[in-house]
């Protein structure tokens, strides 16, 4: 899967993100290895708050990947 990141410099120093397609899927890290590190963890964790809504096909499949 791949996922646009919008990436912004903190006024404060540092960096944070958001992830347009995942609302609400934000973050930020003091460097910008520790932003995408943050980003990984974000990301992965509105997967695991957002309910995942199926249509009613007795074909589809749930599966966990990682990204």
């Amino acid at each position: 899967m791949k996922l646009k990141v919008i990436v912004h410099e903190a006024e404060e120093g540092g960096y944070w993100a958001e992830v347009p397609a995942l609302p609400g899927c934000v973050t930020q890290g003091e460097t910008f290895e520790e932003l995408l590190q943050n980003l990984y963890e974000a990301i992965e964790g509105w997967f695991d708050v957002e309910p995942v809504v199926l249509p009613d096909d007795t074909k589809t499949r749930v599966m966990d990947i990682a990204v």
